[in-house]
């Protein structure tokens, strides 16, 4: 019944258990790691897993191990691979499925579900999951019978990291783990439904090329969708070319060098006032794998009035969906890029374009006040990129921290910059370090996180002291949800409904409890003292950093203004 491949070891046909299946699959995926937490129904899986040649890593809650998987994710662009058992296992991971969907992340999600005779009978565990998470992943799957589950799990990588990579969730009631069937993964993918548009038109290609000849005020915008393609070497080339100045979202930070100097910096809500009026006075916008969302336009009706757009991406639902295009070219931006740097391309007439904008730099730099007392979490971020060369891998959750690093922390090099932008999850930060230093095992590895984000997730810290991960916590402790307080402060008179936190644990003991190394953090000195001690150590550490309390992320666009209506561009 067995056959063996003569020019490897791979298992092609054998009669397995879909529990044995999986691992597989897994192994012809070459998976290099599985994140998960073991239950009632996926213990046939994790019987085989146990000796299944695998790495496993057990976090301690399910989102955990899925926002791991998506650290993972962002940094090898290879699906993260994640395990969760039925009913609250399954519904546990529902966050990170969103934040997945929304950020671009490849997922291969297992989630165990009830045997199969008792689906639909509220039996113990049970839930919805395939309902639950159709809205929230690319594809979903219920296994009805296990001569599908290789076929099944082959399309669901397929799908997970082809065209616009995301999440992709199998679900297996118990039976079927147990029954045996015959293991062919031998057969090629077959979606006859699944159309992928790599290759961009030539033409539409051509008239970008026209477009940027006649422009006087061209301005690029770098999206996440040139990491995702690997296309940060085409960008360069462009620039390079054409001297076309570039702007980039939230997800895009790392594709364009930070301290190149037609970089103009992050545009959007908390963007530099020099990338946002970039777009707003741009007559032509050349967009590369961004999703053109509220955060990054503002107020639709002043975004791109006097531009023409010009929208690269590999997702056909992306054009026009919030702005009008004049240019779509859809396709791998890679491919694209290549493309238009192969044809006869020009520069533009945008000197005087340029020295507008190098004066706005110029005139209207990030900025902050230092006090001369407490620790300010600008020069918190600044210090951190000084006294890691700017060459850590930083992971953070979302919130005033958040924007803090994207703002003060320059990023020169592609996959450094592990954030939750679309879905903006709370808890992110840590579970994903740990996914970033499991992909890149020698890398510095810097968790920045808010002390609000850090208490819903604080659990894995038991995770780095488990499998030795030398993950540092940088903890930006002001007291607060500091966003929410933010709004509260600036659009809510005051008025501090539940967002300051009084009653903080002793961090520094919480950590020692852990078994990890830390730090209590007030001024500049003692960071720069106890960060130099973390980095001298391959272990974890955690610095309690003491911020300004009630400091506030400036520049901001206010809710419901548009992209040039920015506040706090100056002390």
């Amino acid at each position: 019944m067995t056959k063996v491949d003569t020019n490897s070891t791979k298992i092609t046909h054998k009669l397995l258990t879909g529990s044995r299946m999986i691992v597989e699959a897994l192994k012809e995926e070459r998976v290099e790691v599985i994140f998960g937490y073991p239950g009632g129904a996926v213990l046939n899986i994790y019987d085989a897993i146990y000796d299944g040649g695998i790495p496993h890593l057990l976090t301690r809650h399910e989102q955990g191990a899925i926002h791991a998987a998506e650290g993972y994710a962002r940094i090898t662009g290879k699906p993260g691979v994640v395990v969760a058992t039925s009913g609250p296992g399954a519904t546990n991971i529902v966050t990170g499925l969103a934040d997945a969907m929304m950020d671009s992340l490849p997922l291969v999600v297992f989630t165990g579900q009830v045997n199969s005779h008792v689906l639909g009978s509220d039996a113990f565990q049970e839930a919805p999951t395939l309902g639950i998470s159709m809205p929230i992943t690319k594809h979903n799957f219920q296994v009805q019978d296990v001569k599908d589950l290789p076929r099944i799990i082959k399309e669901a990588f397929y799908i997970a990291t082809t065209g616009r990579p995301g999440p992709v969730l199998i679900d297996i009631p118990k039976d079927v783990t147990a029954v045996s069937g015959v293991f062919d993964y031998s057969k090629e993918v077959h979606l006859p439904g699944y159309k992928l548009k790599l290759d961009p038109d030539p033409q539409a290609v051509k008239s970008v090329a026209h477009a940027i000849k006649k422009a006087k005020k061209p301005v690029i915008l770098a999206g996440a969708g040139i990491l995702h393609s690997h296309a940060s070497d085409e960008l360069k080339e462009l620039v390079a070319k054409t001297t076309i100045p570039v702007a980039s979202t939230l997800l895009g930070l790392g594709s364009f060098p930070s301290d190149h100097p037609l970089f103009l910096g992050m545009a959007g809500m908390h963007g530099t006032y020099t990338a946002n009026m970039a777009l707003y006075e741009s007559d032509l916008i050349i967009n590369i794998g961004a999703r053109f969302d509220d955060r990054l336009t503002g107020n639709l009706q002043d975004f791109a009035k006097h531009a023409q757009v010009v929208h690269f991406d590999i997702d056909p639902s992306e054009i026009g969906k919030n702005v009008p295009t004049d240019f779509p070219v859809i396709g791998d931006a890679a491919k694209s890029l290549q493309l238009l740097l192969s044809g006869h391309l020009e520069k533009g007439d945008i000197g005087g374009w340029l020295e507008k904008l190098f004066q706005l730099k110029e005139e209207y730099p990030l900025w902050y006040v230092e006090d001369g007392e407490t620790l300010k979490p600008q020069k918190l971020i600044e210090l951190l990129h000084d006294l890691t060369k700017g060459e850590a891998i930083i992971s953070t959750d979302v919130g005033q921290h958040q924007m803090w690093a994207a703002q003060f922390h320059g990023f020169q090099h592609p996959n450094k910059w592990v954030t939750s932008g679309g879905l903006g999850t709370m808890g992110f930060g840590l579970p994903a370090a740990i996914g970033a230093q499991i992909a890149d095992k020698k890398a510095v590895v810097v968790a920045v996180l808010g002390d609000a984000g850090f208490q819903m997730t604080l659990q894995e810290l038991a995770v780095l002291t488990e499998y030795r991960l030398p993950v540092k916590v940088v903890l930006v402790n002001n007291q607060s949800m500091g966003m929410v307080r933010q709004w509260q402060q600036l659009f809510y008179k005051e008025r501090y409904s539940e967002s300051l936190l009084t009653n903080q644990p002793d961090y520094v003991k919480l950590s020692d409890a852990f078994g990890i190394k830390a730090a209590l953090v007030k001024n500049e000195d003692e960071f720069k003292t106890a960060f130099a001690m973390a980095l001298e150590n391959d272990e974890p550490f955690l610095l309690d950093c003491r911020v300004t309390h009630m400091e506030n992320v400036y520049p901001m666009i206010a809710p419901g203004k548009g992209i040039q209506q920015m506040e706090g561009v100056k002390p």
